[in-house]
């Protein structure tokens, strides 16, 4: 099998749902898993470090079950191909205290599972 990469998508604060932006980085992701049907994957929602551990827990899993949802919807991904996991703010990638910052951590990642 070939190197998968798959897209980082975004978020905007205290937002769940799919923008147009983040869109465009599912459809290619969703291409790959429709092209490579034995590839799994894990997608992790993560939140910046602002407001409570409980409140972003609950908006990264959020995060994650939109984009879930999105490649089941859109491209008919098995769901048992897909695992979710809600990180909050615990796995930063760029510093909080920016704007910036914030932006880069409000995000889902995807990781191919073995």
């Amino acid at each position: 099998m070939k190197e998968v990469e798959l897209d980082t998508i975004y978020f905007d604060v205290n937002k769940t749902n799919i923008s147009p932006t983040a869109a465009k980085a599912l459809d290619k992701n969703g291409a790959l898993l429709r092209d490579n049907p034995k590839v799994r994957v894990e997608i992790g929602g993560h939140s910046d470090a602002s407001g409570s551990d409980a409140a972003n827990m609950k908006a990264s899993e959020k995060r994650a079950e939109s984009a879930k949802k999105y490649l089941q919807d859109k491209f008919n991904i098995a769901a048992d191909r897909m695992t979710v996991k809600g990180y909050g703010a615990t796995k930063p990638i760029a510093d909080n205290k920016t704007k910036e910052g914030q932006a880069k951590n409000r995000r889902v990642e995807f990781r191919v599972i073995k």
